[in-house]
């Protein structure tokens, strides 16, 4: 049974997951700094680290969100490089739209609603293809991880930056007891939503990381793929080639 932020809602979980965005969208940003005491900028610095090697010149942003991914690929890339970012929360585009006409980066990221498990773009479209705290959110991950490979060029790189679960004690008592107890409730009280942050310890607890996400790259077609646990095992970065 999928994982979804309102039990008690009939809705599909895309639709769920793009009207918890929507909710919670102008609190994001605050909320994934507060929360994780600024470490996931740090983590998002190390995923666009996998790109330098590459300089990728199309950049293909998967649940792009509010746009910070999109905008730190920036970083590695090719000087002419242009951003794709993809998201199905029209709420969450706004906030990211406003943040790269305030960095007055609008001609190189151009942000889209979308849906990840049906690209409009063809094959072979990016040199490079990310995705940071969004796949676990697919409704169908291997359908949505298929698209992805499949407007990758030949050659080029898929980066997935990913919450993932630590196994080592103590710090797995403390994680999880953060994750469930302590985390829901600042996220309830500052985001006001009923939801989303006991929704995020949940998909992350069925999230299937580590080599079994590996397992699951390799099944869809992508190779060599790779993960890099940061953190203690908070978080990972995925990489592979299409």
């Amino acid at each position: 049974m999928a994982v979804v932020p309102y039990k008690e809602d009939s809705a599909d979980k895309k639709s769920q997951v793009a009207t918890m965005f929507d909710s919670i969208a102008g609190k994001y940003d605050f909320l994934n700094h507060f929360l994780s005491v600024g470490t996931d900028i740090y983590w998002r610095r190390k995923a666009v680290d996998e790109l330098k090697a590459l300089r990728p010149a199309r950049i293909l942003d998967i649940a792009t969100g509010t746009a910070d991914f999109a905008i730190e690929t920036l970083r590695a890339a090719a000087p002419d490089a242009q951003v794709t970012g993809i998201d199905i929360s029209e709420g969450m585009l706004d906030v990211g739209r406003r943040k790269l006409a305030a960095k007055q980066l609008g001609h190189r990221i151009q942000l889209e609603l979308g849906d990840s498990e049906n690209l409009p773009f063809a094959d072979g479209s990016f040199d490079a293809v990310t995705a940071s705290f969004g796949v676990r959110n697919f409704a169908h991950l291997e359908v949505g991880l298929a698209e992805m490979r499949r407007v990758l060029r030949p050659g080029g790189k898929l980066v997935i930056l990913e919450f993932s679960k630590p196994t080592a004690f103590p710090l797995k008592q403390a994680y999880n007891f953060y994750f469930r107890r302590v985390l829901p409730v600042f996220g309830k009280m500052i985001s006001k939503d009923r939801a989303a942050y006991t929704y995020l310890p949940e998909s992350v607890q069925a999230f299937p990381d580590g080599s079994d996400f590996l397992a699951i790259l390799a099944r869809v077609g992508f190779k060599n793929p790779a993960w890099q646990p940061l953190t203690f095992g908070i978080s990972s970065i995925y990489t592979a080639h299409n």
